[in-house]
């Protein structure tokens, strides 16, 4: 039987065992490499304050360096018998090191080391959702300039309101993305702080070297104040999960457009065969289903930040095993938005506009402003050219001249793909991306 590191010489309830350890066997093998790497940052720091030797430091350093290859070679594994993360590494040392592998956890305690494993998992995984952000930010970007002259209905209310374009509307959707992910880049630099050292949100009477460890650990900064430390958990799982909710709901505003535009009524673009899915009994059938899909997931993303806010509502100060329960939320939330990502970015590859859609008469009307401005250009006042073109329209003798002249930053003719790219090689930078 595995001892635990709160082992006081008692068992626990086998009810209580396993009520209490949850999904953590499963969850915590995210955290593996991370808990590894805090680990051998925290001895480094140790040594220097003597409470390891450098003989010691060697063979503990070696003996988790040994844990991270098996770590990376898919080898490792969390014991049915052992709680969590933390206490296989540390039983693993102590089996193959024997007394010393017991000296890891000086000045440290489960919190501060679990905080260690959540926000290094969480600078990877913001860093991990940011690449795939831009790369559908690429996608985009180069739909945007590839139909950049094709036009499309723009509409307020769902009625036909004035031309769009495909290179606006795929270029609406990147700059989205840009301010998506400074809410990523946020939540990054929240993880990106050092809680190292506060132990169970208290301190240490050793003297430990926070400042060592921030180093190692590569953290922007330190958590300096130990309570805030600990009150990170939680805030940061909660900054994660708004900027994910952010991303999705973009997304799936996307996908709820393309759903639109691939119907007969709009017939705005379309699918090879092979990315649709057809109906059991309705043989002309070719439906968006990874489109709705695609929505359907983004509007769950949508509701992870409120799941965590009831979970932490109202908790008093300190850590409390409610928290425990954060990996849960967090951990299928961003791995199911990468996936969306990447899905979303697949299906845009194989996507057809149509590029005659402004051929049919039915939008004429789209170009009522377009003739408003043009009287106004040739010295008409604007209430008057509103009026003029606006009459012509209830008598039935409106003819657009179906010419869209739009030049100022932004517009139908003026995309400012290149500004718009700078923004998020801005924000990339600001991820160490």
């Amino acid at each position: 039987m595995a001892t635990k590191l709160w082992d006081k010489g008692y068992d626990t309830n086998a009810l209580v065992e396993s009520y209490t350890v949850g999904e953590d066997r499963t969850l915590d093998l995210r955290l593996a490499r991370y808990d590894v790497r805090g680990s051998l940052a925290h001895i480094r720091m140790l040594e220097t304050i003597g409470l390891l030797t450098a003989d010691e430091l060697a063979r503990l350093t070696e003996g988790l360096e040994a844990i991270a290859a098996e770590i990376e070679a898919g080898d490792f594994r969390i014991e049915e018998e052992v709680e969590d993360i933390h206490s296989q590494v540390e039983l693993l040392l102590t089996r193959r090191l024997g007394d010393v592998g017991k000296k890891i956890h000086a000045g440290r305690s489960r919190n501060d080391q679990v905080l260690v494993d959540l926000k290094l998992f969480l600078r990877d995984e913001l860093q991990a959702v940011a690449r795939d952000v831009r790369a559908l930010f690429d996608r985009l970007q180069e739909l945007s300039e590839r139909y950049r002259e094709v036009l499309m209905p723009g509409y307020t209310h769902l009625q036909i309101a004035m031309p769009s374009s495909f290179g606006l509307w795929f270029g609406a959707y990147a700059e989205t993305l840009v301010d998506d992910l400074r809410l990523v880049a946020a939540a990054w630099k929240i993880a990106n702080q050092n809680p190292l050292g506060s132990a169970a949100g208290y301190g240490s009477s050793f003297p430990l070297d926070r400042t060592m460890t921030t180093r190692l650990l590569g953290f922007g900064t330190l958590h300096y104040n130990v309570v805030a430390a600990q009150m990170s958990r939680g805030k940061s799982e909660r900054a994660a999960a708004a900027a994910v909710a952010a991303v999705a709901a973009t997304v799936g505003r996307l996908a709820m457009d393309l759903c639109l535009f691939m119907s007969q009524n709009f017939g705005f673009v379309s699918l090879p065969d092979n990315l649709t899915t057809g109906s059991s009994i309705m043989p002309h059938k070719k439906n968006p289903d990874v489109f709705e899909l695609i929505r359907g997931r983004c509007n769950r993303l949508q509701a992870v930040p409120n799941e965590m806010a009831l979970l932490l509502t109202n908790l008093p100060l300190g850590y409390h095993r409610d928290m425990q329960l954060l990996k849960e939320i967090l951990f299928p939330a961003t791995e199911e938005l990468r996936r969306t990502l990447a899905t979303a970015d697949f299906m845009l590859a194989g996507l057809r506009v149509n590029e005659r859609i402004l051929d049919d008469p039915k939008y004429d009307y789209l170009f009522t402003v377009e003739d408003v401005n043009r009287l106004v250009l040739e010295g008409m006042p604007f209430r008057e050219a509103y009026r003029t073109v606006g009459m012509q329209v209830q008598r039935g003798e409106y003819r657009p001249q179906r010419t869209v002249r739009h030049t100022h930053e932004g517009s139908i003719g003026n995309l400012c793909t290149a500004e718009i790219r700078a923004k998020m090689e801005g924000v990339m930078h600001e991820m160490e991306l």
